[in-house]
């Protein structure tokens, strides 16, 4: 469970130590469905292997949250739930399914980073995993989310 104390906490850290931030504190989340998941991928994303995220726009519509856009600062938390990263949006293309191309799976840095192996995983999440009812679809619309890390504490891991 997440405590927003311990949110509050870290974003103090980052303003502290990125002068310039808003005051303003930013939406927290965990990447994945599961703790585990979060973990692994929190894991890519401070050793800078995962500097992007794909999303369903369905997810979106469904759970009727904007989208992401340049400039966007989220926090994201490990799989307990502990803040750990300050990601910055840089860049947001909506594009379907099957036409995400191989650097956009590269800089997700997943498995082992190829076009074939996300395509894989990711149809596989989306049919699993999907808050909205269409789930997966080949043509569907996939939000390709690039960020930097802008700031990261070890929290808990």
């Amino acid at each position: 469970m997440t405590d927003p104390l311990a949110i509050e906490e870290f974003w103090r850290e980052c303003r502290t130590a990125l002068r310039g931030l808003p005051a303003a504190v930013p939406e927290a989340w965990a990447f994945g469905a599961t703790p585990a998941h979060a973990d692994g991928l929190l894991a890519l994303v401070l050793d800078a292997t995962k500097t992007a995220t794909a999303s369903s726009l369905w997810d979106y519509e469904h759970s009727q949250e904007p989208l992401p856009e340049a400039g966007l600062l989220n926090i994201i938390l490990d799989g307990l739930g502990v803040p750990c990263a300050l990601l910055e949006t840089v860049s947001v293309e909506v594009v379907p399914f099957n036409e995400v191309d191989a650097s956009h799976a590269f800089a997700e840095g997943e498995g082992d980073r190829s076009l074939s192996d996300w395509r894989e995983t990711h149809e596989r999440y989306w049919r699993e995993h999907s808050e909205n009812p269409r789930g997966f679809e080949p043509d569907m619309p996939v939000v390709c989310e690039r960020f930097r890390l802008m700031y990261a504490t070890t929290g808990s891991r």
